[in-house]
């Protein structure tokens, strides 16, 4: 039911996102869905591929641990083919190996409804982003909301993993 759902709004919807200079990615593991879906996604996809307006990330069977699972089996089997070595593996060739290695890392990560976990979303992605958690549900979610979220984001020391002592002194050496 729920993936006929998506097929029909793939169907209506792809013509007016290409309209508009939209790019539509789907991101997640597309071959757990029925080939009719897997279908109408590429077609979408590739109907939207050189857009350059916004571009819309939808996350369907997704989740973080798949990310970094499927990317660590790309990386393999290059080494299988002598692609790269072990040693070669590093942080970036890791983060080029998944599925949204074209966008910028996380700066926000905004958590609604007052859950305070990521549910397995963006795990590599999120290690140096701030995290605000409101109470507001989703579906209310609105500009001023997301205002007091970015009002918070923009009065936080930003420490990427250091001491605040450790930001200070990387900064006097400046």
């Amino acid at each position: 039911m729920l993936m006929d759902l998506f097929i029909t709004l793939l169907s209506k919807e792809v013509k007016r996102l290409h309209k508009n200079d939209l790019k539509l990615r789907i991101i997640g593991d597309k071959s757990r869905f029925s080939p009719k879906l897997q279908e109408k996604i590429a077609e979408a996809e590739e109907l939207t591929k050189n857009n350059q307006g916004l571009v819309i990330n939808v996350a369907a069977n997704y989740g973080g641990k798949w990310d970094i699972v499927q990317a660590t089996q790309s990386l393999a089997q290059q080494v299988a083919k002598g692609e790269i070595q072990p040693s070669d593996i590093n942080e970036q060739l890791m983060s080029g190996a998944l599925s949204l290695s074209d966008l910028p890392e996380v700066d926000l990560l905004i958590r609604t409804s007052g859950e305070s976990r990521l549910s397995n979303f963006l795990l590599w992605q999120v290690a140096y982003a701030e995290f605000y958690f409101c109470e507001t549900h989703w579906p209310d979610f609105d500009e001023d909301t997301l205002s007091e979220a970015i009002s918070w984001f923009v009065n936080r020391e930003r420490r990427f993993g250091c001491t605040g002592e450790q930001i200070k002194a990387l900064m006097d050496q400046k």
